[in-house]
């Protein structure tokens, strides 16, 4: 193998924790879990900028959890490229389908990610989200009577709120700057 044994098996296990990284963004923004979302970002001193959001943007995100509805980020594609052993970037697909407001969004998306490891472990350094296109769903389907599966397969299940984070979440003070 091509840079010794060791070199690639720590290639490829950097490759799959910054995979997680995408899938532990998406899980954290469903299910609302706020620790998990605090800890993907790698400290920095200057902000990146807009349109980018980094750590000096996180706790903005998190104030605008309340205002939006359930959602589920389908991470798709993802291509990463290792900078050196320290660094990376990517981009990531994704199909998100959201609540917003009394409207459902669905929208395809690509966040291009800059990576980081710090003591061991990536995080993000920033993440940029482009859009493709979002467009209004006529039914917005967590307005659906329930489904009581497995009696039906349509209707509302009971996600997201059977998750203790999401459900904590939506029983904490919502806090207006």
């Amino acid at each position: 193998m091509e840079g010794g044994d060791s070199s690639v098996v720590r290639r490829l296990w950097s490759i799959h924790e910054i995979e997680q990284l995408a899938y532990k963004y998406a899980y954290a923004v469903d299910f609302r879990d706020v620790d998990m979302y605090r800890s993907l970002w790698a400290e920095t001193d200057t902000p990146a900028g807009y349109p980018d959001m980094d750590v000096h943007t996180v706790e903005t995100m998190i104030e605008q959890w309340p205002d939006r509805g359930p959602s589920i980020l389908f991470v798709c594609n993802h291509l990463i490229e290792l900078d050196d052993e320290t660094h990376a970037h990517g981009s990531v697909y994704c199909i998100v389908q959201v609540g917003w407001g009394d409207r459902f969004i669905d929208q395809s998306i690509m966040y291009q990610d800059r990576y980081v490891s710090e003591d061991g472990t990536w995080r993000f350094l920033s993440r940029r989200h482009l859009l493709w296109f979002g467009t209004d769903r006529e039914l917005n389907p967590f307005r659906q009577q329930a489904a009581h599966w497995p009696k039906s397969p349509a209707g509302r299940g009971t996600l997201p709120e059977d998750v203790e984070s999401y459900r904590a979440f939506r029983s904490r003070p919502v806090r207006r700057s």
